[in-house]
Protein backbone atom coordinates (compact mmCIF):
# COMPACT_ATOMS: atom_id res chain seq x y z
CA UNK A 1 0.00 0.00 0.00
CA UNK A 2 3.12 2.20 0.16
CA UNK A 3 3.02 3.61 -2.77
CA UNK A 4 -0.34 5.58 -2.71
CA UNK A 5 -0.70 8.81 -4.04
CA UNK A 6 -1.72 11.88 -1.25
CA UNK A 7 -2.92 15.26 -2.17
CA UNK A 8 -2.73 17.71 0.12
CA UNK A 9 -5.09 20.54 0.04
CA UNK A 10 -4.50 23.25 2.10
CA UNK A 11 -5.23 27.09 3.24
CA UNK A 12 -1.74 27.69 5.72
CA UNK A 13 1.58 26.10 5.42
CA UNK A 14 4.48 26.84 7.79
CA UNK A 15 7.02 28.61 7.08
CA UNK A 16 5.10 30.69 4.21
CA UNK A 17 2.63 31.50 6.87
CA UNK A 18 2.54 31.95 10.43
CA UNK A 19 2.56 29.31 12.71
CA UNK A 20 -1.25 27.61 13.82
CA UNK A 21 -2.04 23.89 13.86
CA UNK A 22 -3.72 23.84 10.20
CA UNK A 23 -0.28 24.98 8.93
CA UNK A 24 1.71 23.75 11.12
CA UNK A 25 0.35 19.93 10.31
CA UNK A 26 0.61 20.79 6.96
CA UNK A 27 4.12 21.40 6.90
CA UNK A 28 4.83 18.42 8.53
CA UNK A 29 2.31 15.66 8.20
CA UNK A 30 3.04 15.84 4.15
CA UNK A 31 6.85 15.24 5.12
CA UNK A 32 6.00 12.02 7.57
CA UNK A 33 4.03 10.49 4.89
CA UNK A 34 6.63 10.87 1.93
CA UNK A 35 9.15 9.37 4.32
CA UNK A 36 6.90 6.08 4.89
CA UNK A 37 7.18 5.95 0.96
CA UNK A 38 3.66 7.64 -0.12
CA UNK A 39 4.07 9.88 -3.06
CA UNK A 40 3.03 13.40 -2.69
CA UNK A 41 1.70 17.01 -3.62
CA UNK A 42 0.60 19.87 -1.71
CA UNK A 43 -1.38 22.97 -2.55
CA UNK A 44 -2.10 26.11 -0.82
CA UNK A 45 -3.41 29.67 -1.99
CA UNK A 46 -0.47 32.31 -2.68
CA UNK A 47 -1.71 34.41 -0.28
CA UNK A 48 -0.96 37.98 -0.66
CA UNK A 49 1.32 38.06 2.99
CA UNK A 50 3.58 35.02 1.51
CA UNK A 51 6.62 36.64 0.82
CA UNK A 52 7.18 35.54 -2.19
CA UNK A 53 11.09 36.80 -3.00
CA UNK A 54 12.00 35.30 0.71
CA UNK A 55 10.97 32.29 -0.33
CA UNK A 56 11.80 31.88 -3.69
CA UNK A 57 8.52 31.51 -5.20
CA UNK A 58 8.44 31.01 -9.07
CA UNK A 59 5.21 30.54 -11.55
CA UNK A 60 5.05 27.69 -13.66
CA UNK A 61 4.30 29.12 -16.94
CA UNK A 62 3.33 25.29 -18.41
CA UNK A 63 0.29 25.26 -15.70
CA UNK A 64 -1.05 28.85 -15.83
CA UNK A 65 -3.12 30.61 -18.47
CA UNK A 66 -6.49 28.81 -17.89
CA UNK A 67 -9.81 31.19 -16.90
CA UNK A 68 -11.92 29.42 -14.14
CA UNK A 69 -15.21 30.96 -14.39
CA UNK A 70 -17.50 31.73 -11.50
CA UNK A 71 -20.75 33.87 -11.37
CA UNK A 72 -20.14 34.30 -15.21
CA UNK A 73 -16.51 36.20 -14.59
CA UNK A 74 -13.45 34.57 -16.04
CA UNK A 75 -10.52 34.65 -13.44
CA UNK A 76 -6.89 33.64 -14.43
CA UNK A 77 -5.24 31.36 -12.69
CA UNK A 78 -1.15 31.03 -11.63
CA UNK A 79 0.27 28.32 -10.09
CA UNK A 80 3.54 29.16 -8.25
CA UNK A 81 5.62 26.80 -6.85
CA UNK A 82 8.45 26.85 -4.00
CA UNK A 83 10.34 24.04 -2.69
CA UNK A 84 11.07 23.30 1.64
CA UNK A 85 14.69 21.66 1.07
CA UNK A 86 14.99 20.30 4.03
CA UNK A 87 11.60 18.37 3.67
CA UNK A 88 12.09 17.63 -0.14
CA UNK A 89 9.34 19.15 -0.60
CA UNK A 90 7.52 21.41 -3.46
CA UNK A 91 4.50 23.04 -2.88
CA UNK A 92 2.21 24.82 -5.55
CA UNK A 93 0.42 27.99 -4.86
CA UNK A 94 -3.11 28.96 -6.57
CA UNK A 95 -2.52 32.55 -7.75
CA UNK A 96 -5.40 35.44 -8.67
CA UNK A 97 -5.41 38.94 -8.67
CA UNK A 98 -8.95 39.37 -8.04
CA UNK A 99 -8.82 36.42 -4.92
CA UNK A 100 -5.19 36.98 -3.51
CA UNK A 101 -3.46 39.92 -4.08
CA UNK A 102 -4.77 42.04 -1.04
CA UNK A 103 -2.34 40.90 1.98
CA UNK A 104 -4.41 39.35 4.24
CA UNK A 105 -5.74 35.93 4.33
CA UNK A 106 -9.44 35.52 5.39
CA UNK A 107 -10.09 39.15 6.90
CA UNK A 108 -8.88 42.59 7.15
CA UNK A 109 -6.11 44.46 9.65
CA UNK A 110 -9.34 45.00 11.36
CA UNK A 111 -10.84 41.29 11.69
CA UNK A 112 -13.40 41.89 9.14
CA UNK A 113 -13.95 38.81 7.63
CA UNK A 114 -13.81 39.32 3.17
CA UNK A 115 -17.17 39.64 1.32
CA UNK A 116 -16.14 37.35 -1.16
CA UNK A 117 -14.43 34.27 0.89
CA UNK A 118 -16.85 32.23 -0.74
CA UNK A 119 -15.38 32.75 -4.45
CA UNK A 120 -12.21 32.78 -3.09
CA UNK A 121 -12.93 29.10 -1.94
CA UNK A 122 -14.58 27.88 -5.40
CA UNK A 123 -11.55 29.70 -7.23
CA UNK A 124 -8.79 27.78 -5.00
CA UNK A 125 -10.50 24.10 -5.10
CA UNK A 126 -11.15 24.36 -8.63
CA UNK A 127 -8.24 25.59 -9.26
CA UNK A 128 -6.17 22.90 -7.40
CA UNK A 129 -8.34 20.18 -8.98
CA UNK A 130 -7.65 21.79 -12.76
CA UNK A 131 -4.02 21.56 -11.80
CA UNK A 132 -3.73 18.25 -10.39
CA UNK A 133 -4.99 17.03 -14.04
CA UNK A 134 -2.54 19.43 -15.99
CA UNK A 135 0.26 17.58 -13.94
CA UNK A 136 -1.85 14.38 -14.84
CA UNK A 137 -0.71 12.70 -11.61
CA UNK A 138 -3.87 10.87 -10.33
CA UNK A 139 -3.98 10.63 -6.39
CA UNK A 140 -5.07 7.82 -4.30
CA UNK A 141 -6.51 9.94 -1.52
CA UNK A 142 -7.16 14.14 -1.38
CA UNK A 143 -6.80 15.00 2.47
CA UNK A 144 -8.48 18.65 2.63
CA UNK A 145 -7.10 21.25 5.53
CA UNK A 146 -8.70 24.33 6.52
CA UNK A 147 -12.71 25.39 6.11
CA UNK A 148 -11.59 27.23 2.48
CA UNK A 149 -10.68 23.64 1.27
CA UNK A 150 -14.62 22.47 1.97
CA UNK A 151 -16.06 21.86 -1.15
CA UNK A 152 -13.63 19.50 -2.47
CA UNK A 153 -15.50 16.09 -1.81
CA UNK A 154 -18.67 17.85 -3.69
CA UNK A 155 -16.38 18.42 -6.87
CA UNK A 156 -14.48 15.47 -6.65
CA UNK A 157 -18.26 13.46 -5.92
CA UNK A 158 -19.75 15.43 -9.04
CA UNK A 159 -17.76 17.81 -11.44
CA UNK A 160 -15.11 15.43 -11.28
CA UNK A 161 -16.26 12.08 -10.48
CA UNK A 162 -15.93 10.99 -13.99
CA UNK A 163 -12.71 12.10 -14.74
CA UNK A 164 -9.58 9.41 -14.99
CA UNK A 165 -7.61 11.60 -13.05
CA UNK A 166 -10.39 11.68 -9.74
CA UNK A 167 -12.84 8.78 -10.36
CA UNK A 168 -10.98 6.24 -7.83
CA UNK A 169 -10.43 9.17 -5.14
CA UNK A 170 -11.20 9.03 -2.26
CA UNK A 171 -11.43 12.53 -0.20
CA UNK A 172 -10.49 13.09 3.94
CA UNK A 173 -11.41 16.26 5.43
CA UNK A 174 -9.98 16.98 8.66
CA UNK A 175 -11.92 19.50 11.27
CA UNK A 176 -9.77 22.02 13.18
CA UNK A 177 -11.01 25.17 15.61
CA UNK A 178 -11.06 27.19 12.29
CA UNK A 179 -14.55 28.62 12.72
CA UNK A 180 -15.26 31.44 10.54
CA UNK A 181 -17.74 34.36 11.53
CA UNK A 182 -19.46 36.26 8.65
CA UNK A 183 -22.17 33.80 6.65
CA UNK A 184 -21.31 33.59 2.84
CA UNK A 185 -23.27 35.40 0.58
CA UNK A 186 -27.27 33.97 -0.44
CA UNK A 187 -26.03 33.48 -3.91
CA UNK A 188 -23.48 30.61 -2.71
CA UNK A 189 -25.47 28.16 -3.80
CA UNK A 190 -25.72 29.53 -7.69
CA UNK A 191 -21.75 30.17 -8.05
CA UNK A 192 -21.85 26.50 -7.34
CA UNK A 193 -23.80 25.29 -9.90
CA UNK A 194 -22.50 23.33 -13.30
CA UNK A 195 -22.80 20.81 -15.50
CA UNK A 196 -22.78 18.03 -13.06
CA UNK A 197 -23.60 20.01 -10.36
CA UNK A 198 -27.59 20.47 -9.52
CA UNK A 199 -30.37 21.89 -6.98
CA UNK A 200 -30.21 18.21 -5.56
CA UNK A 201 -26.41 17.86 -4.72
CA UNK A 202 -26.73 21.29 -2.56
CA UNK A 203 -29.57 20.43 -0.96
CA UNK A 204 -28.08 20.28 2.75
CA UNK A 205 -27.16 23.85 1.86
CA UNK A 206 -29.72 26.29 3.60
CA UNK A 207 -30.44 30.50 3.22
CA UNK A 208 -27.94 30.66 5.99
CA UNK A 209 -24.66 29.44 5.11
CA UNK A 210 -22.50 29.75 8.12
CA UNK A 211 -19.85 27.46 9.00
CA UNK A 212 -21.56 25.03 10.25
CA UNK A 213 -23.62 23.87 7.54
CA UNK A 214 -20.39 24.42 5.24
CA UNK A 215 -18.37 21.66 7.58
CA UNK A 216 -21.12 19.50 7.42
CA UNK A 217 -21.50 19.42 3.95
CA UNK A 218 -17.87 18.44 3.81
CA UNK A 219 -18.92 15.59 5.80
CA UNK A 220 -21.73 14.68 3.92
CA UNK A 221 -19.49 14.51 0.73
CA UNK A 222 -16.27 12.74 2.22
CA UNK A 223 -14.80 9.35 2.72
CA UNK A 224 -13.27 10.21 5.96
CA UNK A 225 -13.17 12.35 8.66
CA UNK A 226 -9.97 13.59 10.87
CA UNK A 227 -10.05 15.56 13.96
CA UNK A 228 -6.97 17.70 14.38
CA UNK A 229 -7.77 19.31 17.47
CA UNK A 230 -8.67 18.45 20.43
CA UNK A 231 -11.38 21.28 21.01
CA UNK A 232 -13.52 21.97 17.29
CA UNK A 233 -16.87 23.03 16.87
CA UNK A 234 -18.71 20.64 18.85
CA UNK A 235 -22.04 20.57 16.57
CA UNK A 236 -19.82 19.62 13.90
CA UNK A 237 -17.58 17.24 15.32
CA UNK A 238 -21.24 15.36 16.66
CA UNK A 239 -22.12 15.17 13.40
CA UNK A 240 -19.00 13.41 11.76
CA UNK A 241 -19.10 11.02 14.76
CA UNK A 242 -22.93 10.07 13.85
CA UNK A 243 -22.36 10.51 9.39
CA UNK A 244 -21.38 6.73 9.64
CA UNK A 245 -18.16 8.17 7.80
CA UNK A 246 -15.00 6.62 8.83
CA UNK A 247 -13.51 8.42 11.22
CA UNK A 248 -10.18 9.17 13.50
CA UNK A 249 -10.79 10.75 16.38
CA UNK A 250 -8.16 14.02 18.14
CA UNK A 251 -4.78 11.42 18.19
CA UNK A 252 -2.37 15.08 20.04
CA UNK A 253 -0.96 17.26 18.84
CA UNK A 254 2.58 15.96 18.39
CA UNK A 255 2.90 15.24 14.31
CA UNK A 256 5.33 12.46 15.00
CA UNK A 257 3.10 10.47 17.34
CA UNK A 258 -0.27 10.91 15.39
CA UNK A 259 1.65 9.82 11.72
CA UNK A 260 1.32 5.69 12.05
CA UNK A 261 -2.41 6.37 12.93
CA UNK A 262 -3.12 8.95 9.90
CA UNK A 263 -1.12 6.63 7.92
CA UNK A 264 -3.06 3.82 8.45
CA UNK A 265 -6.17 5.25 8.09
CA UNK A 266 -5.13 6.12 4.44
CA UNK A 267 -4.54 2.73 3.99
CA UNK A 268 -7.46 1.44 5.33
CA UNK A 269 -9.78 3.63 3.35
Amino acid sequence: MSSKRILFITQEIVPYLPESPIATTSRYLPQAVQEKGKEIRTFMPRFGNVNERRNQLHEVIRLSGMNIIIDDVDHPLIIKVASIQAARMQIYFIDNDDFFKRKHTIADDKGNEFEDNDERSIFYVRGVLETVKKLRWIPDIIHCHGWMTALTPLYIKTAYADDPCFKDTKVIYSLYNDDFQKPFNKTFTDKLKMDAIKDKHLASLKDVIDYETLSKFAIDNADGVIQHEEHVNTSVLDYANASGKKFLPYQGNDIASIVDAIDNFYDNL
